[in-house]
């Protein structure tokens, strides 16, 4: 794999940090700022609209930049968006903070994910873009429980300004190592761009993104609550959880990448969400007793983020057959698919532990992902159905 992988990598890293890092420290910032746990919560799905407005927008608004300035620029505003959150004194000011930041994760994952395929053979994309999103499981493993560990004992800000460090160290690592001959794809035309919103199969996969991550996320968003309320673990286990459930991210990530180059993004996908639908079902009867609470979350773990370098090949491979002058465009629709489900199962979510508890909340997600599961398999059909050429 080329160098510039790891430079992608290690900015996925800083993203990955600090977008989820919020899961641990929704009970701390509840406390520390006064609002409740629904509210707290709500922090994941403005980051998650950030991210959705940021992919598509800012990713045809800066088609013709250079790719290597684009990354530095990006991860500079990242850097900055952390420091404002460092240093926010209410809620207000830390909505605009998380807003700023998710601004800038979705053109670099939209744009990451291109320049990733770009540098590999066909053959070995998903792998690529599976080693990219790998630093967001990395920032799980140890980013996520060593920020949660700073925030329950020097306070959230501080989470926020080790963050920051984190993004410097990505800026350094862009201008060293990704090459400055990255090649710009074409601007996307207007007509270009409607024809990725208009066309049906895309929006079909971008449904599946949505609804696959969206029910992951309607459980993920309270899971430090959950871990303390209902499975009886202290304040100062969900760091080592977090650990764990990291761990168990990173091997399934890195597994669903090779499913999808062996067997295909659908089959992988039909696997993947299946597995996930009955594990969520699973956690309904366990989360409320400690180890097997703990045995089933580390079990989701592999299948909970495996789906996402089969769901972006997907995207990129059937944007390039039916949208070819807008794939950078496409590939950006679904970074914001992926934040539309997040933002919309962290709501779903909160609106869940408000109205019936957050014991409530995996059943709820394993009837959305069952629904990623459903249109996964009608996509498969699709694809099949023979096309017909003039004579």
């Amino acid at each position: 794999m080329p160098l510039a992988l790891l430079a992608l990598t290690i900015s996925a890293f800083a993203i990955g940090t600090t977008e989820f890092v919020i899961v641990g420290l929704v009970p701390t910032i509840a406390q520390q700022l006064g609002v409740s746990v629904p509210s707290a919560g709500l922090l994941v799905s403005i980051y998650a609209l950030g991210v959705a407005t940021g992919a598509p927008v800012l990713t045809a608004l800066t088609a013709r930049v250079p790719r290597k300035a684009l990354l530095i620029g990006l991860m500079v505003l990242f850097t900055l968006g952390n420091l404002l959150a460092w240093q926010s004194p209410n809620y207000s000011t830390l909505v605009i903070a998380r807003l700023l930041t998710g601004l800038a994760h979705g053109v670099f994952f939209s744009i990451g994910s291109t320049i990733a395929t770009s540098l590999v053979a066909k053959e070995k994309a998903a792998s690529a873009i599976a080693l990219m999103f790998g630093g967001l499981t990395v920032a799980l493993v140890t980013g996520v429980p060593l920020g949660t560990f700073i925030g329950q004992y020097f306070g959230w800000r501080e989470t926020f300004l080790a963050v920051s460090l984190i993004g410097v160290i990505a800026i350094i690592a862009s201008a060293i190592l990704v090459p400055n001959n990255i090649k710009n794809k074409p601007a996307a035309r207007i007509a270009d761009q409607v024809k990725v919103l208009m066309n049906p199969r895309l929006l079909l996969i971008y449904t599946i993104t949505a609804l696959g991550y969206g029910g992951v996320f309607t459980t993920f968003t309270f899971l430090a609550p959950m871990m303390q309320e209902q499975a009886g673990f202290s304040a100062s286990m969900v760091s080592w959880i977090l650990l764990a459930y990291g761990v168990s991210v990173a091997i399934g990530n890195i597994w669903g990448g090779k499913l999808a180059d062996r067997h295909g993004a659908v089959k992988a996908l039909t696997i993947i969400f299946a597995a996930l639908t009955v594990l969520l079902l699973i956690f309904q009867f366990t989360s409320g007793f400690g180890i097997p609470a703990l045995i089933t979350l580390l079990m989701m773990g592999v299948f909970a983020f495996g789906n996402v370098p089969g769901l972006q090949v997907y995207v990129v491979q059937k944007a390039e057959e039916v949208t070819p002058n807008a794939v950078d465009v496409a590939s950006g629709l679904n970074i914001a698919a992926f934040n539309v489900g997040i933002a919309l199962g962290s709501v779903i979510g909160g609106q869940v532990v408000s109205t019936l508890g957050l014991a409530q909340t995996p059943w709820i997600g394993a009837i959305i992902v069952a629904g990623a599961l459903l249109f996964t398999r009608l996509s498969g059909r699709l694809d099949r159905k023979p096309t017909t050429s003039p004579a």
